[in-house]
């Protein structure tokens, strides 16, 4: 156990495959652990490089490897799949994921804190609720207007809606109707209890933490994308540079080349979908913010817009908005309008 210096694990639910490799690159045994077993076999062996997927309890585990001493590295799991050779199992998994791990130009998925975990978890809780309210307004809105009942678009014409349509005076539907409506308006309700319980709950992490405090400096940034922001890269000292950050969201344009040829095509949408909608619709809302503004980033956008479309400005700002993002984060420095 002592010439080991990497650990490769294949994670899974109850069956782990753990790869054990020399100074010299030799795999020096591979074998499989059962999960209560794996604990105590890391506990136990001398502290070296971990090596893992960022998949399914990959932060779990990072976290508890760490306490142990161990150091540990994540890396993306669409990295690591072509450098298996042979079949897809899990011995040869866990050597895939060594060479991959010896290659300088794959970059490692940054660890996440519990309290990132806890930010995160809320995001995601969130946007599946309001996922099922907008399903739930969608489908009634299309069964009313089957009894020609329409009403605009947005929440306040959706309550006065189902406030009409429950009312007893009202003989739009029939009492048949009126009692799923009435459940359809309270499970309204509690989804929107829901999500407003979390929002409330995200104000509170962004008012004590001093780096969605720096984020929330930037227009555009608000206590969503500032709480999402830091639940995904914390400080972003993982990140190089501020464009490799807008790269890692996948708003930059994919490019095809070859020889002297370069040609641009769509943003490349990698990474996280959820930050990446989110700061879409921050610049959303600040191109709005920007027609009367004369401010440089203002000045910027407008001129973006007028040039190529409000779509393009708005995936653009998005992109500068990351940026802004990852340097205020690095400086430790609150926005300055200029």
């Amino acid at each position: 156990m002592k010439d080991i210096t990497r650990l490769t694990v294949d994670l899974a639910k109850t069956v782990f495959q753990v790869a054990g490799f020399n100074v010299h690159g030799k795999v020096v045994f591979n074998r499989q652990i059962k999960r209560r077993d794996l604990e105590e076999f890391m506990a136990t062996h001398p502290a070296c490089e971990v090596v893992m997927e960022a998949c399914y309890t990959s932060f779990y585990w990072a976290r508890r490897f760490e306490q142990m001493g161990h150091r540990v590295r994540l890396l993306p799991a669409q990295h690591v799949a072509p450098y298996r050779r042979g079949n897809k199992n899990d011995r040869n998994d866990v050597i895939a994921i060594n060479e991959a791990a010896n290659r300088e130009d794959i970059s490692d998925v940054p660890l996440k804190s519990a309290d990132q975990q806890d930010i995160q978890c809320l995001h995601r809780i969130r946007d599946n609720r309001i996922k099922q309210r907008t399903q739930l307004m969608n489908q009634t809105r299309g069964l009313l207007a089957e009894y020609g009942a329409i009403c605009r678009v947005g929440k306040s014409a959706f309550t006065l809606l189902l406030a009409r349509m429950t009312d007893p005076a009202d003989e739009t539907v029939s009492e048949l109707l009126k009692t799923q409506l009435r459940d359809t308006r309270n499970e309204y309700e509690q989804l929107c209890l829901r999500i407003k319980s979390i929002e409330d709950q995200l104000y509170e992490v962004a008012k004590h933490n001093p780096l969605c405090q720096l984020l929330m400096t930037i227009p555009g940034i608000g206590v969503i994308n500032a709480t999402a922001i830091y639940s995904a890269i914390g400080n972003g000292a993982q990140f190089k540079s501020a464009r490799e950050f807008a790269v890692w969201l996948g708003l930059t344009p994919k490019h095809f080349a070859s020889g002297k040829t370069l040609i641009s095509g769509g943003i490349s949408k990698r990474g996280d979908r959820y930050l990446r909608k989110q700061l879409v619709h921050g610049a959303r809302s600040l191109l709005l913010s920007c027609r009367k503004k004369t401010d440089r980033i203002s000045l910027w956008g407008n001129s973006l817009v007028a040039r190529r479309g409000h779509n393009r400005a708005c995936v653009a700002m998005a992109a500068r908005l990351a940026r802004l993002c990852w340097i205020l984060l690095r400086k430790n420095e609150v926005y300055r309008v200029m």
